[in-house]
């Protein structure tokens, strides 16, 4: 398998075509439908809710941009579909949910969050809902063990890990010391076998992924483009950029 031509082929709107100043937050059902709106694929999170549900959203925490608190693991699927962004009526869906509010009209880029701890049910409920989904995805992670559930829970679908240089204990404060030695320079691929990199902006030209790219022919996106420099660094060095702050 390798990764679909339409994942490098129109650039990918970061958590969907999101403006705060016009009230479209990240990861909402008006972000997506702004996405669609101007015919780009869409990279979302997903997280694992308290009885297995996947639920679109970026932190493991409630309140930055909705209201409410608490993590999202402590919370059942009907207890975060109640919950609104702030200053909006609109709600957090579940991946179903999504799956039908965009019915296959663009291409989607999941990334599957993680806690470090080895739990599948998040993929495991990602297969279950795909399952049922004739529209363009593919998924990804950070988390190498997740890609690894990806591959062997949802073989055909395209999968990809997202990177950069180095993984630090106070950024990535639930990865063990092991586990964040094991992110670096995708040595883990010959496991995890993506089908394709996202790699850090302001990390290009970096050897790893330039390997991955230029030797084993995996297409290399790269996050987050927001300023006319990096836009510039990702035509250089990478196939196709996910973006946020501006429309291409």
């Amino acid at each position: 398998m390798r990764a679909p031509d339409w994942l490098t082929a129109r650039p990918v709107a970061h958590r969907g075509l999101h403006d705060a100043a016009r009230g479209i937050l990240e990861n909402m059902p008006g972000a997506v439908q702004a996405a669609i709106a101007g015919n780009f694929s869409i990279e979302v999170d997903i997280q694992l809710s308290a009885d297995g549900e996947a639920m679109v959203h970026h932190d493991n925490a409630l309140g930055r941009l909705t209201e409410g608190s608490g993590a999202l693991l402590g919370k059942t699927a009907a207890e975060l579909k109640a919950v609104k962004f702030k200053n909006t009526p609109e709600r957090m869906m579940s991946l179903g949910d999504l799956c039908s509010l965009v019915a296959g009209r663009v291409p989607l880029v999941i990334e599957v969050k993680s806690h470090f701890d080895g739990d599948r049910r998040l993929v495991t409920r990602m297969a279950e809902v795909l399952a049922t989904y004739s529209g363009p995805a593919v998924g990804m992670s950070f988390d190498p063990d997740q890609v690894l559930a990806l591959r062997e829970l949802i073989p055909l679908l395209p999968r990809g890990i997202v990177a950069e240089r180095e993984y630090t204990e106070d950024e990535w404060p639930e990865a063990s010391a092991a586990q964040r030695r094991g992110m670096t320079h995708l040595r883990h691929a010959f496991r995890t076998r993506p089908h394709f990199v996202a790699y850090w902006v302001n990390e290009l030209p970096a050897a790893a992924p330039w390997i991955a790219r230029n030797i084993f022919g995996l297409p290399l996106l790269t996050w987050t483009v927001r300023t006319p420099d990096q836009r510039a660094r990702a035509i250089s060095y990478a196939d196709q950029m996910i973006f946020e702050g501006f429309v291409p």
